[in-house]
């Protein structure tokens, strides 16, 4: 017979202090308002406590009931109840909550805040979808495997670093107990020759399309609308990047004032940068604003809501049987631009390239952007890029629209 009664056990809530119950039961109360059963037994020469359940959601009759059980399990059946009790709670650890937690407990210390992001979209846009959801102490080397083939040769680089925060997550779960080895090693079973086919060096990685090809693919580009294309098309005409397009958000832009300015945070350099929007890419915004999904940020949203995959825009160059890099468009914008005569210096600002010469980039302060009375080199640069890919202005009239 137990010493405790319903009543005390009652009364003890409000008073903090540890009440036993007798054959190692006790009711512990903490001065925070927190009440437990423990069992307390001897195992292999060792006191272990061994959780029996909040007092507040376990009487004392289950209380005593559960505490038999245990006995029975640690003492009768050998059991090591605490070791099974963690192994089981770490198997419900998914890949997901533990590449979060990593993210959280390291961002701090790297080299930046758009490196802490880009680490993170890459898990988000490659490894979640087949690993996200699968406890980490299951994952083995054929599962990431399975999410670095579709990536392994289409883009290298990224595939490669992938692979190594996959495994970094891994080792980190196998740190906390979450697992119970490290991640499978790079130099075996993930490797490349081994369970990884040798990757293909490309003499152009990222090939351009010639400028002479653009407006022909915009008319064909143009005739099916899907957010995957309207962000391509934006793409092109603004002469920005994938990640800079994908991660757009309507309070970005000022349509009255033409002008998309992106934050530091989605910026290669970290530097906030402003881009002259041209009638053809004020174009494409009102087309995706008639295909807004409500509640979504983002302008050119996925299937749920949020941010495309990197890989969609190279989806739709595929699909369109283009063998192109959609970076290499930025190469094509750069080409036409010096054979129309417009001076490099804008056109590296267009780009939001750095500025080589130390010199240069202490003096040069110029965004070439004007005044909405008096607009500057830059936009004069995008209105007539614009107008070319569209296909509404022919070479004789850029001469006009430079000067």
């Amino acid at each position: 017979m137990g010493k405790l009664t319903a009543v005390a056990v009652k009364a003890a809530l409000a008073n903090p202090g540890t009440y036993q119950d007798g054959d190692g039961l006790f009711l512990k109360v903490g001065k925070t308002g927190s009440a437990s059963w423990l069992l307390r037994l001897q195992q292999d020469g060792k006191r272990r406590d061994i959780g029996v359940g909040s007092a507040k959601l376990v009487t004392l009759a289950q209380a005593r009931e559960k505490a038999n059980e245990l006995r029975k399990a640690v003492k009768i059946e050998k059991r090591d109840v605490l070791t099974e009790r963690r192994d089981e709670a770490a198997a419900k650890v998914t890949f997901r909550e533990a590449a979060t937690q990593y993210h959280s407990e390291n961002e701090a210390g790297w080299k930046s805040a758009v490196y802490a992001r880009q680490w993170f979209a890459s898990l988000e846009n490659y490894a979640f979808p087949k690993l996200g959801d699968m406890p980490t102490g299951s994952i083995a080397a054929t599962d990431i495997i399975d999410v670095l083939t579709p990536i392994w040769q289409e883009i290298p680089e990224t595939a490669r670093q992938v692979r190594n925060r996959i495994c970094a997550v891994l080792d980190y779960a196998h740190a906390k107990g979450w697992r119970s080895t490290e991640a499978p090693s790079g130099n075996s079973s993930l490797k490349a020759g081994r369970g990884l086919p040798r990757q293909i060096k490309k003499t152009q990685n990222r090939k351009a399309m010639p400028y002479v090809a653009i407006p022909s693919f915009l008319t064909a580009l143009r005739r099916k609308p899907s957010f995957g294309r309207f962000a391509l098309d934006l793409l092109i005409l603004t002469g920005t990047r994938s990640q800079e397009i994908r991660l757009a958000k309507w309070e970005e832009f000022d349509l009255e004032e033409r002008l998309w300015t992106i934050p530091a945070e989605h910026m290669k350099r970290s530097k906030a940068h402003v881009v002259p929007l041209s009638k053809a890419a004020l174009g494409v915004l009102a087309k995706a604003d008639a295909f807004r999904v409500e509640g979504a940020e983002v302008v050119f949203s996925g299937a749920t809501g949020k941010a495309m995959s990197d890989m969609t825009l190279l989806k739709v160059l595929r699909d369109m049987q283009e063998p192109f890099h959609v970076h290499g468009f930025r190469s094509a914008f750069t080409d036409w631009a010096a054979n129309e005569g417009f001076p490099n210096p804008v056109v590296e600002a267009a780009l939001a390239h750095k500025t080589p010469d130390a010199v240069q980039a202490a003096y040069r302060r110029t965004t070439y952007l004007g005044t909405k009375q008096k607009p500057g080199a830059r936009v004069k640069l995008m209105e007539a890029w614009g107008a070319y890919c569209s296909g509404t202005v022919n070479g004789q009239e850029y001469t006009a629209i430079i000067a």
